[in-house]
């Protein structure tokens, strides 16, 4: 069984939300997952991306594959962790 961590739309037409899951590959886009671990809001302004980094973390160590969309999102939000944490000055 091969886990992929996706987006999984919903919301009414022309007004989309995402829903960040982990699920198997196999299954159809807004099918069945194993867990919710966030979402993803494209209309707000600006663009409203939450997720449970330890939960997404936990999946990616247990050999989970995101979608190319999501292995962005992960990478940005890495990011602007590193650059939220104050630097430690060298002595």
């Amino acid at each position: 069984m091969a886990v992929k961590i996706r987006l999984a739309r919903h919301g009414a037409t022309k007004k989309p939300y995402y829903r960040i899951v982990v699920t198997d590959s196999e299954s159809k886009r807004d099918g069945r997952f194993l867990e919710n671990v966030g979402t993803y809001d494209p209309k707000a302004n600006p663009t409203k991306v939450t997720f449970k980094t330890e939960r997404v973390h936990y999946w990616l160590g247990k050999g989970a594959t995101p979608t190319d969309t999501m292995h962005s999102m992960i990478k940005k939000a890495r990011r602007a962790a590193a650059a939220a944490q104050p630097e430690v000055a060298a002595s």
